[in-house]
């Protein structure tokens, strides 16, 4: 739901013949739309035509993995820095779980990314250490620890850390938004919502780039191809519209708090098809003198949790060996609640320090082989003492 945004040279009316700079020649759009170009849009104007290319090939994946059931059931605590994902944020990660509406990868990136384009959906990248500038068609976006960043789907671009930087990235089949229900009829972030439009910040655009035979990896539901393009993606001299990439801050969400323990749709930030995200941030706790601090036992009836921790202190889970940078993975079918101990040692307590990001899915999640080997094998038995 990114509001309008306009930036670099815009002509007056759409469609209309647009003489390029200097008077020779003329620039071409490009209408980028989700829905058929029946919901959010953005109109490009390009120094070449983006259409032009002059070779293509299928490349191989180097992201696949094998998914397949969690079974026998049980919940697990993958360390991610056990995970064998270091490279470019694009080929370089790997994904832990996923199912046919979402793919959920742990990557550190400590090189540039290729330019890359995805026609399969939108992606949500949280940033966990480090910082990277993502750079595309739109312009460039600076993101850093902390920072959600919605990739819209069928956007060139590229991610350039700037040392290295940890990526949770989730690859949505569909486009990721705002709750509806955080929206006006007319698309504004109503005042009862835990962030407005002020707190995301959209791409500033640069001087466009005028190179030639330019390779781009391309996914589609097919596979990955390498298409090369007459002209350079970025040589866009202006933009406008509701669709480009933006960062947003978890720190700039607004914890919602009641009484007694708040149930988990108070913390969300972004919904996509078949899965929602969730924003975990310090926040007082719940304020009745006899209220349950700590999540109570909960089984998730319909939906797969997965619970990616990024800061601070994780009272709920003391004593399960989670810590920052661990993912825990509570499937449905599966009873979970706070770690023993946690409920008395939250009596006394007045807030909570903890950050952290949940995805909850609708349909079961697959697990790879990586996040199989990057799991604790005791973490199912930190509730009753270690036995089993």
């Amino acid at each position: 739901m990114p509001h309008y945004r306009s930036a670099g040279e815009v002509p007056r009316k759409r469609h209309l013949r647009v003489r390029r700079p200097g008077g020779t020649g003329h620039l071409f759009e490009e209408l980028m739309g989700h829905e058929g170009f029946s919901a959010d849009s953005a109109l490009l104007y390009h120094l070449g035509s983006p259409s032009a290319i002059v070779s293509h090939r299928a490349v191989e994946d180097a992201t696949a993995t094998v998914l397949s059931p969690d079974r026998p059931l049980q919940p697990r605590h993958v360390r991610t820095g056990e995970a064998d994902a270091t490279g470019d944020a694009v080929l370089g990660r790997r994904c832990l779980f996923g199912n046919d509406d979402v793919r959920i990868s742990w990557v550190v990136a400590d090189q540039p990314s290729a330019l890359y384009r995805t026609a399969v959906g939108d992606q949500l990248v949280f940033v966990q250490a480090g910082s990277v500038v993502l750079e595309s068609s739109f312009g460039v976006l600076a993101a850093r620890a902390g920072d959600y960043v919605v990739v819209p789907t069928n956007v060139v671009h590229r991610w350039l850390p700037e040392d290295r930087a940890e990526l949770l990235v989730l690859e949505a089949r569909g486009h990721v938004s705002v709750p509806s229900r955080y929206l006006s009829e007319q698309g504004q972030l109503l005042e009862g919502a835990p962030f407005c439009e002020r707190d995301l910040r959209g791409p500033t655009l640069g001087p466009p780039l005028d190179e030639s035979d330019v390779p781009v990896l391309v996914r589609n539901h097919g596979g990955l191809s390498e298409v090369c393009h007459a002209h350079h993606p970025f040589d866009v001299v202006g933009w406008d519209g509701c669709l480009y990439p933006y960062a947003f801050n978890i720190a700039d969400f607004e914890p919602i708090v009641g009484a007694i323990h708040q149930p988990p749709p108070v913390h969300q930030t972004f919904a996509g098809p078949g899965f929602v995200v969730c924003s975990f941030v310090p926040r007082p706790y719940d304020f009745h003198p006899e209220a349950i601090k700590v999540p109570y036992h909960h089984a998730n009836v319909d939906s797969d949790e997965v619970l990616f921790y990024a800061a601070g202190e994780f009272m709920s889970r003391s004593g399960s060996g989670i810590g920052v940078g661990s993912i825990s993975f509570h499937p449905a079918g599966f009873v979970h609640g706070p770690q023993p101990g946690s409920l008395e040692a939250s009596t006394d307590a007045e807030r909570t320090e903890e950050v952290a990001v949940m995805v909850d899915t609708f349909h079961p999640l697959l697990v790879s082989d990586e996040a199989r080997e990057a799991s604790d094998a005791d973490y199912p038995w930190t509730w009753s003492g270690g036995q089993r």
